[in-house]
């Protein structure tokens, strides 16, 4: 460094005063040299390139997303700052009083810009103190339509700011303007505007900040970080004195309310505007993923969106209940599930539970997991075979295991043979064998085709093996599809926002119900009146029967896939329709409930009494609808059954069979009588050939000899001694 440098330097350290006043003079020379050369020339090309602030919309900020329940209470916000916008009558006359006196006392005088407070900044600036020169209006716009420029310290960024601040003032009133800075400015722990920062230091709405708590905030704002009450109390403490100071210069308090309020010691309640995951976490997840297919993602954390949902908290916390207390009592950590309730009149999803606790996995098994649905899957199997015009009598064989096709091999629950059963009889007791044969019989397009119908929306294989439940849907499609058969064949999109505002309270959507006929008349009755057999007597579904004591109809079906990983019970009532799985969320493992193989009655099947019985007790006693229509079936003599005997369903064949079957048991009758009379006939004659021989001997050998030997070949008692009379006896035939 040479002389003349350290000279420089040295002069730069000790004659500020100096170098501040001749900036002041060259700065004003050189906007005279500017304006005597082309100074308009310079500053056109300074504005040039403006942002847009001829519209309201410029001056908004980032205001989050808002969600509410079905009653119209917030249950989470989606938001890049944590900021909440009110109106100015929201805001307490102190805080306004006092941002003014702050900031810029002579705002309601001047018109953007503010000459006398330039001044000031500068001579402040000269006698080495520091004071702002921006009024409230050039703030905003530095906050807001300039924003990217903020931090970009140059002559052209100010004349640029100051322009606008003139414009923005000829366009709002000073109310208007008051109220946007106060919505927008930072007050320091992620708090963007007064509302947000009266909640996240003191909990309290703006409206209701004492003096000592309003000084507190206006006076965040100049160094939220140096002044920050939760890390530097003191230095809070003497920011907020400064306020109060200049609020009793400008006469808007009185001494005594000065001392009384400068005295008051520091006292924090810090808040929150939202939960920061939500009341009901995997719900409003999913209300976010559903927002993303009309908005991008810039509209939903900062839009400022009012979305209204269909989610009902008593229902929902009965859900959350029901399933909380069961997993609790399985001894399973690793065991989860999920539940989704939906009001059959409307399609409204008033339920939701993605899994045991969010905290330790976001994953929301109601809508993301695909799950093998087991036995539950045979619902769809069932209604195509209707829509096709199988007659719920059709009879099938129900043994175990089968053949179905030369690759196919299927057996039952257990390998239990069920003997011969309706199709009714056969879905009540969930045969596996039964089920095969008649998805072999209508074929599997016409399964996929009712699940698509019924709104499954996964992709099935066009495979038999899915008639049974070999294909995963998420529970949340389940219910959508049951709840086809509980309104009578009509369809409709589980519905879960059911209005959007946008910030200025304009509706921007609103759910209008367009449910659609799926299904022919009388099938969703059929369906419904074969499901109700599962939940009665002994059937599969006989947990949920023996724990339901409401006064309410209920069908429905239980689901059990390989190796019991994954356990579904899907039913319904007129009202609601409910789907609920357990399982093990990372990996496919069999279901543990107490240390034992799990069933459904042990997990799904009870969650699900529980939980609709305390969502519809005490309501009224409701019917499916059902106006007596049912399809028009084929004769059951049209199926022909792989593992099952044509004539259990052909009266003609069976009678025909049955003439058969006696004329050939009437053939082997003769046949075995034949047989017995021509082994009489023979015995006869060997019995014949045996006497003569005796005779024979007797009259030859004489005597007690001729006895021995008529004894022998005649096969009769021959004397021991062969002499005399004794012979004689003997040989009878002898004399």
């Amino acid at each position: 460094m040479g002389i003349r440098s350290r000279r420089a330097r040295s002069h730069s350290k000790t004659h500020v005063l100096g170098f501040g006043i001749a900036g002041f003079i060259g700065f004003f020379a050189m906007l005279a040299v500017a304006g005597a050369l082309s100074l308009s020339t310079i500053i056109s090309g300074w504005l040039e390139d403006l942002p847009d602030y001829t519209s309201a919309e410029a001056y908004l900020v980032a205001e989050p997303t808002r969600i509410y329940d079905c009653n119209g209470t917030q249950i989470a916000e989606y938001y890049l700052q944590q900021r909440r916008s009110i109106g100015l009558d929201e805001i307490s006359q102190y805080v306004i009083d006092g941002t003014i006196d702050t900031e810029d006392h002579r705002f309601y005088t001047h018109n953007g810009i503010d000459p006398q407070g330039i001044v000031r900044a500068v001579f402040a600036q000269l006698t080495g103190r520091s004071e702002g020169a921006s009024t409230i209006t050039q703030q905003l716009v530095r906050n807001t339509v300039l924003s990217a420029e903020q931090f970009d310290y140059t002559v052209r960024r100010k004349v640029r700011e100051a322009y606008i601040a003139l414009q923005m003032e000829k366009m709002f009133t000073k109310d208007q303007i008051l109220n946007m800075y106060l919505n927008t400015i930072y007050y320091g722990n992620g708090a963007y505007g007064i509302e947000a920062a009266a909640v996240t230091y003191f909990n309290v709405h703006a409206s209701e900040l004492t003096l000592a708590q309003a000084a507190l905030l206006v006076g965040l704002p100049q160094s939220p970080s140096t002044y920050d009450p939760t890390v530097n109390p003191d230095l809070a403490l003497s920011r907020r004195d400064i306020v109060l100071d200049r609020m009793l210069r400008e006469g808007d308090i009185t001494q005594e309310e000065f001392d009384e309020a400068s005295a008051e010691e520091l006292v924090l309640n810090p808040g929150s505007l939202g939960h920061p995951i939500g009341t009901f976490p995997y719900f409003t997840d999913h209300v976010r993923s559903l927002l993303l297919e009309d908005f991008d993602e810039a509209t939903i954390l900062q839009g400022g969106l009012k979305v209204y949902t269909t989610i009902d908290p008593d229902i929902q916390y009965a859900a959350e209940r029901a399933m909380a207390e069961r997993l609790e009592m399985s001894d399973n950590d690793s065991l989860t599930g999920a539940l989704v309730c939906i009001e059959n009149g409307n399609g409204y999803v008033r339920a939701m539970v993605g899994g045991r606790d969010y905290n330790a996995s976001e994953f929301n098994s109601a809508t993301q997991a695909h799950r093998q649905c087991g036995s539950s899957f045979k619902v769809y199997t069932l209604v195509a075979a209707l829509r096709s015009g199988m007659n719920p009598n059709v009879t099938l064989n129900c043994s175990s295991p089968m053949q179905i096709t030369p690759t196919w091999r299927v057996q039952n629950y257990g390998n239990a043979n069920y003997g011969t059963r309706t199709l009714t009889s056969a879905t009540a007791i969930s045969s596996n064998t039964a089920y095969a044969q008649v998805a072999e019989a209508i074929g599997v397009e016409k399964i996929i085709e009712t699940c698509h119908l019924m709104g499954i929306d996964v992709d099935i294989p066009a495979y038999l093996s899915v008639s049974i439940g070999s294909v995963g849907v998420p529970p949340i499609q389940m219910a959508e599809a049951f709840s086809v058969l509980a309104t009578g064949g009509y369809h409709r999109d589980p519905c879960c926002i059911t209005l959007i505002e946008d910030r200025n309270g304009n509706v921007i959507y609103e759910h209008t119900d367009n449910p659609e006929k799926v299904l022919e008349d009388g099938v969703a009755e059929a369906a419904t009146e074969i499901l109700r057999e599962v939940v009665s007597g002994y059937n599969t579904g006989y947990e949920v029967g023996a724990r339901w004591y409401v006064d309410q109809p209920l069908a429905g079906k239980t689901g059990t896939s390989d190796e019991a990983t994954d356990l579904w019970f899907v039913g319904y009532t007129p009202q609601y329709t409910t789907a609920v799985w357990n399982g093990i969320l990372e990996a496919r493992e069999t279901v543990y409930f107490q240390g034992y193989n799990g069933q459904t009655a042990q997990l799904p099947q009870p969650i699900f009494a529980e939980f609709m019985c305390s969502i519809l007790e005490g309501l009224p006693y409701e019917s499916f609808p059902d106006d007596g229509t049912r399809p028009s079936y084929l004769p059951n003599t049209t199926w022909k059954f792989v593992g099952t005997s044509a004539s259990l369903n052909d009266p003609d064949l069976a009678r025909r069979e049955e003439e058969e079957r006696r004329r050939q048991e009437e053939e082997e009758q003769k046949r075995r009588e034949a047989e017995e009379k021509l082994q009489e006939e023979q015995e006869n004659q060997q019995n014949q050939q045996g006497d003569t021989g005796g005779d024979t001997g007797g009259d030859t050998g004489g005597g007690g000899t001729g006895g021995d030997t008529g004894g022998d070949t005649g096969g009769g008692t021959g004397g021991d001694t062969g002499g005399g009379g004794t012979g004689g006896d003997t040989g009878e035939g002898g004399g």
